[in-house]
């Protein structure tokens, strides 16, 4: 038994289908269906049911794969400490951000990243807070960018800014002639927010329930894009990330809050046993000094 075959037997799993599985796994079909055969009298149990119409996995196939799948992630960590030793700011990266950062954000971000990190190959999931954590935790990712706090044990946070929140709202509407907003000023009223699952979609509840205001429950959007095009459309008003506002838009008017200014703080989140803290904190210094809010940074404990 050794490696590959493990990674033959987990393709077949995830495709269902030898052909395609060997292509995946850039070997011959009768190469790989002979492999598992192999594997099959070695351990003495048969994992796959075969027949002329679908794939399957016998009951203990199914837990010969789950084994397998942590046996190649543990070697796959093998070969990365290795790498790592060579060289602490090169190799592969895995980096997971929420879908209302990762627009903004990796534009300022990556270019200075780049050219301080030249060796660093990243690796870019975007997905929803959740999506994220599950794969940080579970070690498929080295780092998120979310918003803190993180309800996770076994982490560590770095904040890297605090972003403030504006109101946005159209042309049209009658709080466009404001020169600022206080939550009193937005007491009852319908405001435009993202599905669940977004975190910015709790934070901006969060606002809306200390300004007595509520949620437009007529739409919910997938977006922040989808939410401008809809103010822009004078459809409704929504609370809008600094680093998401466009500066050149004609058909929002983004209006600050004072005197308390409703803000997001966004951090960089690792395992606490990760081997690549250096990486990390360099990291962390490089994006730190990259982005610029007009809030102040401050560093609460996350």
């Amino acid at each position: 038994m050794n490696l590959r075959d493990l990674k033959y037997l987990v393709a077949v799993a995830e495709l269902r289908h030898f052909g395609r599985a060997a292509e995946s796994c850039h070997v011959s079909q009768p190469t790989l269906s002979t492999q598992l055969r192999k594997l099959e009298e070695f351990l003495g149990v048969t994992l796959i049911e075969r027949n002329n119409r679908q794939v399957l996995l016998t009951p203990i196939g199914e837990k010969v794969v789950a084994q397998a799948r942590a046996v190649l992630r543990d070697s796959d960590q093998l070969v990365k400490l290795a790498r790592e030793a060579r060289d602490p700011f090169g190799g592969e990266f895995r980096l997971g951000i929420i879908p209302t950062v990762a627009p903004y954000l990796l534009s300022q971000i990556l270019p200075p990243i780049r050219e301080a990190l030249p060796e660093l190959q990243i690796q870019l999931v975007e997905a929803q807070t959740a999506v994220v954590s599950e794969a940080l935790r579970e070690g498929r990712l080295d780092a998120v960018i979310l918003a803190l706090p993180l309800d996770e044990d076994n982490v560590h946070a770095e904040v890297l800014y605090a972003e403030p929140f504006y109101l946005a709202v159209s042309p049209k509407h009658p709080m466009c002639g404001l020169n600022s907003v206080r939550s009193r000023d937005l007491e009852s009223a319908e405001v435009l927010l993202l599905e669940d699952g977004h975190c910015l979609r709790d934070q901006a509840l969060e606002v809306c329930k200390q300004a007595h205001a509520v949620e437009n429950t007529n739409f919910s959007a997938t977006s922040i894009e989808t939410l401008r095009h809809m103010v822009s459309a004078n459809a409704g008003i929504t609370l809008m990330p600094e680093l998401a506002m466009n500066d050149d838009e004609k058909t929002i008017r983004y209006i600050p809050f004072e005197p308390e200014v409703p803000h997001r703080v966004i951090g960089l989140v690792w395992r606490n046993t990760s081997t690549r803290e250096a990486l990390l904190e360099r990291l962390a210094h490089i994006i730190r000094d990259s982005v610029k809010t007009s809030l102040p940074l401050a560093r609460p404990a996350a």
